[in-house]
């Protein structure tokens, strides 16, 4: 067999191995976006119809890397959410955090804290349905926050 010959077949073996990954791989996205009537059907009826279900939502999305799925924060850096003097004793600063953020310290349960908090981009009822989650969840019995209130206080940073 010729040099030529074994390069060309070499091409053509990597070019279908190159083909076939590829195909495989778009096919593996395309399936992983779609459902089947079972699990659409579960999850309606696993639906949280609580209160604070689109708080929640809005946790999950924006809150839980820092702050934790159960609110606990990673200590020495983000603050727990759970059972938090810090939190509970003004709604209003909670509110103004949520909106500009803070990089000072602060003292939690005794504990002191100096991560970052980035300002989150939410309206003002995103605002109030996250911390009416939070006020509600983790062991915590506190404030309810309307989205007026969100807007005062945001109105006031202006």
């Amino acid at each position: 067999m010729k040099k030529t010959d074994f390069n060309k077949r070499n091409r053509t073996f990597s070019n279908f191995i190159t083909f076939t990954f590829i195909n495989l791989t778009v096919l593996g996205f395309i399936s992983c976006g779609e459902s089947n009537n079972s699990s659409s059907q579960n999850s309606a009826a696993t639906k949280d119809n609580s209160p604070y279900s689109g708080g929640k939502i809005i946790y999950q999305k924006t809150c839980i890397t820092c702050h934790q799925p159960d609110g606990a924060g990673s200590p020495g850096i983000y603050p727990p959410l759970a059972s938090s003097d810090y939190l509970l004793a003004d709604k209003f600063r909670a509110i103004r955090q949520v909106i500009k953020g803070s990089s000072n310290k602060i003292t939690v349960n005794g504990t002191d804290y100096q991560g970052v908090m980035t300002p989150q981009a939410l309206n003002d009822s995103d605002v109030a349905q996250v911390l009416n989650y939070i006020y509600h969840s983790f062991g915590n019995n506190g404030f309810t926050v309307a989205a007026s209130e969100v807007k005062s206080v945001r109105d006031t940073l202006k």
